[in-house]
């Protein structure tokens, strides 16, 4: 048994003799002297997979970098997007800083930059109908921005300017050598534009977008340079340090591993980088300036301004026939749509549909309709589509006695108009829709429908027994019953001006 161990080891000692000298072999033939791991690297084939590896200083630095002096919030996830709490009306300093290495962008030494500075919404169907939601804004307050640049606690900014048709941006130069601070203020709050009223923490997110050009072969600023956002949410004042504190306070009560999860709180936070703003979108061109479309305020409520030539759609006749006019259909062309539209009183919305014949809107669900125009349009548009009219609070039917010297045969009011005259002219009635209960109504149906001058109209009486006339009242009509037959004629007014209408 020794004499194996002892081969064994004479063998062993053998082969590590040989593979030594199959190393120095490779060594002499590299011409070292001895093996070296660096000079194996050194072989062309290691040279060419490494020069093919990224280099540190390959990694894209932006030219700048845009933080904007408040708190993060520490309820945000981890790879989540940081969240920034403003209060309403309150001054944030965004320093804008040169990030460029020597060398990067000398075209720009030396020279001013414009920056945009804008408050948009986060949310995509919100800046899908973004003209209409700001044009509500707006409307609702009048004179008033939704950002706005403290000029006076600002330093390094040139030439600063605002638009009045965009009132969510500013724009100013500055030179990236020099020490630059924008100080805004938002003055929209998250919940004016929630369709129901809730507090701040159910607001709808806003982003600040920061885009930067330089000037191009005719001295205007329209070479994009760079572009960094970061999201916010806007309270009242005070509104953002509470959220603040209570998301703090959440924090603390959670476990070490739950912590984990969650970013912590920043103090100051650091846009990042996004793509450019578009300038002048096709969905957000204002196709109707005069019209101020629906919005929602927690002060106001739903506010929209109807078109000068509209009326009331519990106004726009009598009868199913004319509603079947007003309906819809699905063979509408797109400019049958688009004039549906704006007799309905949905004009704000015409460049929104301006490629919807009318069976794509009538594909549209009411859930559909009510995210892309917002709960008070959405919900009375659909209503639109589908010729939902208000039912009437009372209906009448009425017919005109003939005017002819030969007495007509009297009919069976209760049985309706299936009777004819003694000439054999049957009794054709008209039905009257009441939305309101009172005489005026009555009368200014009346006259429609018979096509006989409102301003005529003097009174309307009700013949009673014996012949006599009674002046119908509010209180009258409201003691019609339902559905009820009248037969009416005229008699001139006692001073000549006008007529009186008797009902029997």
């Amino acid at each position: 048994m020794a004499w194996v161990l002892k081969m064994d080891e004479v063998i062993e000692s053998g082969l590590v003799h040989d593979f030594d000298a199959s190393l120095s072999g490779i060594g002499q033939e590299l011409g070292a002297g001895a093996y070296s791991m660096s000079d194996v690297l050194a072989l062309p084939i290691f040279k060419q997979e490494d020069s093919s590896l990224p280099l540190d200083g390959e990694t894209k630095h932006p030219p700048f970098q845009y933080v904007m002096c408040a708190a993060t919030s520490p309820a945000v996830k981890l790879h989540d997007e940081t969240l920034t709490y403003l209060n309403q009306g309150q001054s944030y300093e965004i320093r804008m800083l040169d990030n460029r290495k020597m060398g990067d962008m000398p075209e720009i030494t030396g020279k001013l930059v414009k920056s945009i500075i804008r408050v948009v919404f986060h949310d995509r169907r919100l800046q899908y109908t973004e003209h209409q939601q700001l044009e509500g804004w707006k409307w609702n307050r009048p004179g008033d921005r939704l950002l706005d640049l403290d000029i006076p606690m600002s330093v390094g900014i040139i030439d600063t300017r605002t638009n009045p048709s965009q009132l969510n941006a500013v724009e100013f130069l500055w030179d990236p050598a020099k020490r630059t601070s924008a100080f805004i203020q938002v003055h929209c709050i998250s919940t004016e534009f929630t369709p129901r009223k809730h507090g701040g923490e159910k607001g709808v997110p806003f982003r600040i977008q920061v885009d930067t050009f330089k000037q191009n072969e005719n001295g205007e600023y329209t070479d994009h340079l760079h572009s960094a956002s970061c999201q916010i949410k806007v309270f009242k004042p005070k509104g953002a340090d509470r959220k603040q504190k209570t998301d703090r306070e959440k924090m603390e009560k959670r476990t070490a591993h739950e912590k984990e999860k969650y970013q912590p709180s920043y103090d100051t936070t650091i846009l990042t980088e996004c793509s450019p703003w578009p300038d002048t979108p096709t969905a957000y061109v204002n196709s109707s300036p005069s019209t101020a479309p629906a919005f929602t305020s927690p002060q106001q409520g739903t506010c929209s301004v109807p078109d000068s030539n509209s009326s009331s759609p519990n106004h726009q006749g009598d009868g199913v026939s004319q509603l079947s006019s007003e309906q819809l259909q699905p063979s509408a062309t797109i400019q049958e749509t688009q004039q549906w539209l704006l007799k309905n009183r949905f004009s704000s919305y015409t460049r929104l549909f301006s490629n919807f014949s009318g069976a794509d809107l009538l594909k549209l669900t009411k859930e559909d309709l009510v995210q892309i125009c917002g709960a008070a349009d959405g919900i009375r548009l659909y209503n639109s589509l589908k010729s939902r009219a208000v039912r009437p609070r009372l209906t009448i039917y009425v017919c005109q006695e003939q005017p002819s010297g030969a007495p007509l045969q009297s009919p069976q009011l209760a049985g309706g108009g299936g009777d004819s005259s003694g000439g054999g002219t049957p009794y054709v009635y008209h039905a009257i829709y009441l939305e309101e209960m009172v005489a005026s109504e009555v009368a200014r149906k009346l006259a429609l429908v018979f096509n006989i001058p409102f301003h005529q109209i003097n009174q309307v009486y009700r013949q009673g027994p014996t012949g006599i006339h009674i002046l119908v009242s509010d209180q009258m009509v409201q003691n019609f019953q339902d559905e009820s037959c009248f037969l009416f004629f005229t008699v001139k007014a006692e001073n000549g001006d006008g007529i009186h209408i008797v009902l029997k």
